[in-house]
């Protein structure tokens, strides 16, 4: 377990057509230092504050961007402003929390009070179209930022909430790369990845796909051109690997035998899944989705339970299936890091940071990894971050950020995130 310091912080971690407006000083990024009067934040979900399989007022106020942007103030940076609910809607898409425990399987309970839909069918969230800094998006993908129509009620309500009826069709590249920034953080890219991750490498529409190398290429660099047009400086993310997640550790076919065999009585020891290649037991390399353990599906006609009745390949990511999401995390990787260098912008690697949480760090003695519920640094979905989680991603941008423009960006005090 490594040991890492409050005071110190983490010390790890298509029609392409762009405009940018920047101001009208245009700093030499290899010889100036940032300024950051107008910080802006692009992303996905992790960006937005999304936490607990929602999107809500107490998680928005603790999305990582935000907190960058109050150390950022402490040297000079302007007011950062993001797509807050009102407090009495503050519940916002509505998210879950934890009832309990049973054979180690979670109980949840969906929050339906405080919500802010304007409209149930279509889902529809009421209109936040202000001039905002902290521009992540829930289930954004870079494949996806460049359609248009995502905007629109048929699309990604997240993003429809965000834009005037009049602009609909106006494509997320466009609405994040003409804020008129002076600094700029960019993590976009997971959901190209954790979309066909989460769904067991099955692919079921748009939002399931593995976007190809060349795709992810062209769409990184279209963003980087257009946010560093006007001279501008920015910290860009790495993606981090799905299996970092206790969304894909928890579940194991122990947990799942466990279970069953207590609540029905039997003496079950194997599983039958569903792959690419044909049925087969599953064995403890297999990752299990965090659904499996709540769906109720196990058992039920056999289901699992014998050949003839497997788990569907959608809950499971198998050995191959791992392989081949890592391979393209690699690859995206590389990308990101070579167009850091090239461009001279900060790295922030995301993928080592996470890495290292599920190994297990200590902050000033408090034990945090990504053991489900328990360790601290990841929410009641197994993807998205605590408090305590984002502090320590936003001591990791923050660090990035100093040592590549020699900043001193104070960090947040972690232990002010942990819960008791």
């Amino acid at each position: 377990m490594q040991k890492i310091g409050i005071g110190f912080g983490l010390a790890i971690s298509l029609m392409l057509h762009f405009s940018c407006k920047s101001d009208d000083h245009k700093p030499d990024p290899q010889t100036e230092q940032p300024h950051f009067a107008h910080y802006i934040a692009i992303g996905n979900s992790l960006t937005a504050g999304y936490a607990d399989k929602g999107l809500y007022r107490a998680g928005q106020l603790v999305a990582y961007p935000n907190l960058i942007a109050q150390q950022l103030q402490k040297v000079g940076g302007g007011a950062f402003q993001t797509p807050l609910f009102p407090e009495e809607k503050a519940n916002g898409s509505g998210y879950m929390v934890l009832r309990g425990m049973n054979d180690g399987i979670p109980v949840f309970e969906e929050v339906t009070t405080q919500l802010a839909y304007r409209s149930i069918d279509p889902p529809l969230l009421e209109k936040h179209t202000d001039v905002i800094h902290n521009l992540g998006v829930p289930g954004m993908r870079m494949d996806m930022a460049f359609y248009p129509g995502i905007g629109s009620p048929e699309g990604n309500m997240y993003f429809e909430r965000l834009l005037p009826d009049a602009q609909a069709l106006k494509t997320y590249f466009d609405h994040s790369t003409n804020q008129n920034h002076t600094f700029f953080s960019f993590s976009l890219g997971n959901n190209d990845l954790l979309g066909y991750a989460a769904n067991g490498a099955v692919t079921e529409g748009p939002t399931t796909v593995l976007t190809s190398i060349a795709d992810f290429e062209t769409g990184l660099k279209n963003y980087m051109q257009a946010l560093t047009a006007g001279g501008q400086q920015g910290v860009i993310a790495t993606l981090p690997d799905v299996t970092a997640a206790p969304y894909f550790t928890t579940v194991t076919k122990e947990l799942l035998l466990t279970h069953l065999n207590k609540q029905a009585g039997t003496t079950i020891e194997n599983l039958f899944i569903q792959t690419k290649s044909g049925v087969r037991t599953a064995t403890a390399d297999d990752l299990f989705v965090l659904e499996m353990a709540t769906n109720g599906l196990l058992g039920t006609d056999g289901y699992g339970l014998v050949p003839e009745n497997p788990i569907e390949d959608q809950y499971i990511l198998d050995q191959d299936e791992i392989i081949e999401v890592q391979e393209r995390t690699a690859a995206f990787n590389t990308l990101i890091r070579t167009i850091a260098q090239e461009k001279g912008l900060a790295l922030a690697d995301v993928h080592q940071f996470l890495n290292n949480v599920k190994a297990g760090i200590l902050v000033d003695g408090i034990p945090v990894d990504a053991t489900y519920i328990t360790g601290r640094a990841f929410s009641l979905d197994g993807i998205h971050l605590t408090p305590a989680g984002n502090a320590l991603m936003a001591n990791l941008f923050i660090l990035a950020i100093n040592s590549h423009y020699q900043t001193q960006v104070p960090l947040l005090e972690v232990k002010n995130f942990l819960a008791d």
